[in-house]
């Protein structure tokens, strides 16, 4: 007896236990139902959070006697369609985080880019840079040079008309006579020679002769030419470059200037001017 009433109660208390589960599942789901009136939050995928939606624990099946003792756990479709939803969105989190690192190397792609394109640019602006400052120290030296260059020609320009002596030869004469010894024709040659290819030059000849008045001056005249035509015939001298006075007694001082000179004598003197100089230069490399 006492054994029945144990087995007995062994199943009744077997039969309520899944009704208690059954009731504490419905009230436990009524709280999110009451909460489901507030707005829902937003999530990263743009769509609201996922809602817990209670079910009958046996998915559709009426608790029975035999349901109660031989389906007490969820059924595998009522799992599936739980997981589901979760697995939806976490592949639609798994796209997005995809798209997002699709944009994230588009837009590096396109900095990197940006960057190669400004260094570019950059070493660029420095290359026209250096070459502007090459080209400004070059036409800085050249306008240096052509400075200087013209500071000497404006030297030599303003000594053109300011003749210096460079060197004076005295060719001597016997009384009454003009030709030319041969002593007086070397000191000519050597003169002339110094003359060749030269150029702001010229030749004064100065005649003097012991005779008086117009006689004096007509004998220096004849000594003096004949100084002139040698060294226009012998040495090819232009006539222009020759400048003959004839002095006749004008009064001489020798080389020594402490006595008077000997008269029938011509002095030849060579002046020069700052041409020479100038052509020179025109004839350096530049």
């Amino acid at each position: 007896m006492k054994t029945r009433i144990l087995l007995v109660l062994f199943v009744c208390i077997t039969l309520a236990l899944p009704i208690f589960a059954q009731q504490a599942d419905s009230n436990s789901g009524a709280q999110p139902a009451a909460s489901s009136s507030q707005p829902a939050a937003q999530t990263a995928s743009g769509k609201p959070p996922l809602e817990y939606k209670p079910r009958n624990f046996w998915d559709g099946d009426q608790p029975g006697g035999f349901w109660l003792i031989f389906h007490a756990f969820a059924s595998k479709g009522y799992v599936q369609r739980n997981v589901q939803m979760i697995q939806d969105r976490v592949n639609e989190l798994d796209q997005l985080t995809a798209s997002n690192s699709q944009k994230i190397k588009d837009v590096d792609s396109s900095a990197q880019h940006g960057i190669q394109l400004a260094s570019a640019k950059v070493d660029e602006a420095d290359q026209h840079t250096l070459d502007a400052a090459n080209k400004a120290q070059l036409a800085q030296s050249t306008a240096n040079a052509a400075s200087s260059r013209a500071s000497k020609v404006e030297t030599v320009v303003g000594g053109l008309d300011q003749y210096k002596a460079a060197n004076r030869t005295v060719i001597r004469f016997r009384p009454g006579q003009s030709v030319l010894s041969k002593q007086a024709k070397d000191a000519l040659d050597q003169m002339a020679a110094q003359l060749k290819d030269q150029h702001g030059y010229v030749i004064e000849v100065q005649g003097f002769a012991s005779g008086s008045g117009q006689a004096g001056i007509a004998s220096s005249r004849k000594m003096a030419d004949s100084v002139e035509r040698y060294l226009v015939l012998n040495h090819e001298i232009p006539s222009y470059r020759i400048y003959v006075m004839a002095l006749g007694n004008a009064p001489v001082t020798s080389e020594e200037g402490s006595k008077p000179a000997s008269r029938n004598r011509v002095e030849v003197s060579l002046l020069k001017n700052g041409l020479d100089q100038m052509t020179a230069s025109a004839d350096q490399p530049k």
